[in-house]
């Protein structure tokens, strides 16, 4: 056959092999999703977009620890290491786009006899530079490279979602902690006056003014009280060694800043539905990884064409049998056609459509989650404050019902029944309010958490 021949031989080939691939499928409609117009619950307030959204708490502490945290934490190291390896992949697969060069330098040194029986000895060495590059023609290497860079993408996304993640856990574990404290100072000044009713009923009982009965009753809600420091103490340890493991040291004493009473609300920045999308580490994280996936997918079908390789050598051949070197070259190159693969490649592009499909459904379920947890903290903010307004309420009229309690016990109208009711009634009060402000700080910080910590991506 001549060289033309050849060629066209050669020029035709790809294209009756590109007969035969596969098209690439839209992405499935159902995947797709459309932010709404806007929130269900219209936010509390608006606020400035700040990187450092923990700071609007007003404590300085709260503040160090989340830094602490975001520079120590053991899970964000794992996903520091987990991007520097990412980024190392997108390299290898960047090399494919190159041409590749290596040297080979053999050395032999031989003891043989001539045909004269003679014994000969020889030093011989073959240095060479080899080259081989691969033409992507049909954008194989190309789609790889945008494959693995689109996978370090989400990995560093994945890396922001995690940092977001443990910000946010840290400030919640601070507020918990000094709501804690605050349930241990109410239980202590509890105490305290239950102790000193206790020292009048068991004077009144001495003296005769009083039955053993109250005297008991007195001892009892003292002991009642006395018993749950204990739990809040051990409950507030646990607390402690929770937020050391979180800012990446070992178990210890956590320091407070302001009291619990004192930490501010902060403000909420406005962000309509469809600026979330862009807010959220996650959500990027999905669309980096379905790009990736359609890069994928573009190789799988790339595999159906030839591939097309061109090497080239260039060396010499020194040895003390020759009076001078010899140079040696070689230049060729080679065209790798599948022809019949038993369905492997259409059974790994079938794959691949597979798996851009998942990418794509598990995009819109990370976006509809993202919805939906502004949605909630929305709705839990809103309607924490309007049970605030009622549980305050309630405090003012189960303090008055105390005060009266007590007054008619005073003067022997009522037993001390009465007034061991309305003292627990205040104090189940002054704790649900408590925790209810707990509550509410804890969704503030899951709100910024939902709104993607506070910057546009």
């Amino acid at each position: 056959m001549t060289r033309r021949p050849m060629r066209r031989a050669a020029l035709l080939l790809p294209m009756l092999l590109g007969g035969c691939m596969p098209t690439i499928a839209q992405r499935p409609e159902a995947s797709m999703v459309a932010p709404p117009a806007d929130w269900r619950t219209a936010p509390p307030a608006t606020g400035e977009v700040d990187r450092n959204w923990w700071i609007g708490f007003g404590d300085a502490q709260l503040a160090a620890l989340v830094e602490q945290a975001r520079a120590n934490n053991a899970d964000l190291a794992i996903t520091a290491a987990r991007v520097a390896e990412a980024r190392a992949q997108e390299r290898v697969s960047r090399s494919l786009l190159l041409p590749s060069l290596s040297a080979n330098l053999p050395g032999a040194e031989s003891r043989s006899l001539n045909a004269f029986g003679v014994a000969t000895e020889s030093l011989a060495g073959q240095p060479a530079f080899q080259a081989a590059y691969e033409i992507d023609l049909f954008g194989r290497n190309a789609a790889q490279v945008d494959a693995a860079r689109a996978n370090a993408a989400a990995v560093q996304a994945a890396r922001e979602a995690a940092m977001l993640s443990v910000s946010a856990a840290t400030a919640s574990s601070y507020i918990t902690l000094l709501a804690l404290d605050e349930r241990r100072a109410l239980l202590i000044q509890t105490l305290a006056s239950r102790g000193e009713a206790l020292r009048i009923a068991r004077d009144r009982a001495e003296a005769g003014y009083t039955s053993q009965l109250e005297l008991r009753q007195s001892e009892a809600e003292y002991r009642a009280t006395e018993q749950q420091i204990p739990a809040i103490e051990a409950a507030i340890a646990r607390q402690e060694n929770a937020l050391s493991q979180l800012v990446g040291d070992t178990p210890h004493a956590i320091a407070r800043g302001r009291d619990f009473a004192a930490l501010a609300t902060p403000l909420v920045p406005g962000v309509v539905p469809s600026d979330l999308v862009r807010r959220r580490p996650d959500i990027a994280q999905a669309e980096y990884a379905l790009a990736a996936t359609d890069a994928n997918l573009r190789v799988a079908r790339a595999q159906f064409l030839p591939q097309l390789r061109l090497s080239a050598s260039a060396g010499g051949v020194l040895s003390s049998a020759l009076p001078d070197p010899v140079s040696i070259w070689s230049i060729g190159g080679s065209i790798l056609a599948p022809l019949f693969q038993g369905g492997r490649l259409q059974g790994q592009f079938d794959a691949a459509t597979a798996q851009r499909d998942q990418a794509a459904f598990a995009y819109r379920r990370t976006v509809l989650t993202a919805f939906r947890e502004v949605e909630d903290q929305l709705a839990v903010i809103d309607r924490l404050g309007a049970q605030e307004v009622a549980l305050l309420a309630q405090r003012a009229a189960v303090a008055d019902a105390l005060r009266h309690a007590t007054n008619r016990y005073r003067a022997g109208y009522s037993p001390y029944l009465e007034q061991i009711d309305a003292q627990r009634a205040l104090l189940a009060v002054d704790l649900a309010l408590i925790q209810l402000r707990a509550d509410r700080l804890t969704a503030y910080v899951a709100l910024y958490q939902a709104l993607g910590g506070g910057t546009a991506t």
